[in-house]
């Protein structure tokens, strides 16, 4: 891999202002002066974080590619951990209007209006942390993932996390992946509890099911619903609502 140019080469106008974060309130003309934004001393080019009004966000955190001149978004649920919008683009002030939305708890759709780069990652905000709309929130998010994925296994790995959400059996757990494969928990992040089997899709359009880690020991069939189906059986009885984790 070659080695990475100086930020301040790739990045003047950050190193004339001193930080990525003195840079985001000088081409936001004034719109960021009363937000806190804050570089880091050890890499004041190539990161900032934008702190917000919202208490169950975490500060927005921005960050310079190191190979070309672009910048990355990503805002997190503070429970959690998972993000809730990302996003990249070379135009800082662009960054800048995000931020800024981030800021004053503008919802996300208007977040993404306010700066069009911005993704929504599919995850909602539940403010009090309800853990069945914690874990229909997640859903939501993996169902979009495995919709805008561009790998050549897929649509095999669309119709798995869809086959999986229409049992209302898999849905009320709360889902997660690993490499790509499909598990279950009955609390929600950040304490995971794993139950039930593990779900794989194949590049050979196989689905798994398996005990363990993505071995599937327990069967391989042609269709996402057979798959689903033997996982569905293989839950143990009596489970409860989800709850929190951690």
């Amino acid at each position: 891999m070659s080695t990475p140019p100086d930020p301040a080469v790739l990045y003047p106008d950050a190193a004339a202002c001193g930080s990525l974060a003195t840079a985001l309130r000088a081409v936001a003309g004034g719109r960021l002066d009363a937000v806190p934004v804050t570089s880091p001393d050890s890499a004041p080019l190539l990161h900032a974080t934008v702190a917000g009004t919202l208490l169950y966000r975490e500060p927005l955190r921005i960050s310079a590619w190191s190979h070309e001149r672009r910048w990355s978004v990503r805002g997190e649920v503070r429970f959690q951990g998972m993000p809730l919008i990302d996003g990249r683009t070379d135009d800082l002030a662009e960054v800048a209007r995000a931020a800024r939305a981030w800021h004053h708890g503008a919802a996300l759709e208007d977040i993404r209006r306010a700066a069009s780069f911005v993704h929504l990652t599919g995850r909602f905000e539940v403010p009090g942390n309800d853990p069945a709309r914690l874990t229909e929130s997640e859903w939501q998010g993996m169902l979009q993932e495995a919709s805008e994925l561009e790998y050549d296994w897929q649509e095999a790995y669309q119709a798995l996390i869809e086959a999986a959400y229409a049992e209302p059996a898999l849905r009320a757990l709360y889902p997660f992946t690993s490499h790509w494969a499909l598990r279950f928990s009955t609390t929600t992040r950040p304490g995971l509890t794993f139950m039930g089997p593990c779900l794989t899709a194949g590049s050979d359009g196989m689905f798994g099911v398996g005990r363990g880690f993505i071995t599937p020991d327990l069967g391989l069939f042609g269709t996402a619903r057979e798959a689903v189906a033997l996982a569905v059986r293989r839950l143990p009885a009596g489970l409860g609502p989800t709850a929190l984790g951690g």
